[in-house]
């Protein structure tokens, strides 16, 4: 049996819909668990048997089960494996060691000012690298690519603020940002989206307008609140 990374493919004994594979198994494993047919207390296979399984990759499977633990329905034990350990979705998400509404209330009292001042005091050598990251970002097609670059925008802008503040808490949050892209990007399908606000984003950067700078990526950041939003109240 066969599973592409970007859709399913043969005839698996387990056939998966006409999704992006992370996102199909995910659906599965979520399906399996909120039926009780995977009951609280049960431990998932490997990665790697789960791979066979679905003939995916296990960059895939681990992509999936990021998202589950995300929900609060597994948890994984280093050494161990992978628990589930509720049969409903969380009121919250977790998302690299932070919850959902953490980043959602704090995000924008750090990345909002950081992109104005980052507007006015970005360097060349900045700006050139973001327009990078956005050209990538369009023209990635790996999900797992994608977030890293996205991190990468958002850390950049950061930096290009000027303050060191901004900078470092940024950095500090980036694993978060990585799951938190990654777990919207399967379940809100938020990348096309994405791409045209951090475009917005990069425009204002460009003009060197502080005020456009602030509105495009407070429009960014509520649209991703909107996102999780949406995710918990499936």
């Amino acid at each position: 049996m066969n599973l592409s990374d970007s859709q399913t493919a043969g005839q698996p004994s387990r056939p998966l819909a006409r999704l992006g594979a992370a996102e199909a198994l995910f659906n599965e494993l979520r399906s399996e668990i909120e039926s009780g047919r995977l009951p609280v207390g049960t431990k998932l296979s490997s990665e790697a048997a789960l791979a066979q399984e679905y003939g995916v990759s296990r960059s895939v499977v681990r992509e999936a089960l990021r998202s589950c633990t995300a929900l609060g329905l597994t948890v994984t034990k280093t050494g161990k494996g992978t628990f589930v350990v509720a049969d409903a979705v969380a009121n919250d998400l977790t998302l690299g060691g932070y919850s959902a509404r953490d980043l959602t209330e704090a995000r924008p009292h750090i990345e909002v000012p950081a992109a104005s001042l980052a507007a006015v005091r970005r360097t060349a050598e900045e700006l050139d690298m973001l327009r990078g990251l956005v050209e990538e970002m369009a023209a990635e097609t790996d999900p797992e690519s994608w977030v890293a670059l996205d991190s990468s925008f958002h850390e950049t802008i950061a930096r290009a603020s000027g303050n060191k503040v901004f900078a470092s808490v940024v950095a500090e949050i980036r694993g978060a940002l990585a799951h938190q892209s990654e777990t919207l990007n399967m379940m809100a399908d938020r990348r096309h989206a994405s791409d045209l606000e951090h475009q917005r984003i990069l425009a204002a950067l460009e003009a060197g307008s502080a005020d456009d700078a602030r509105t495009a990526m407070e429009a960014h950041l509520q649209a991703v609140g909107a996102a999780l939003d949406s995710i918990l109240r499936k």
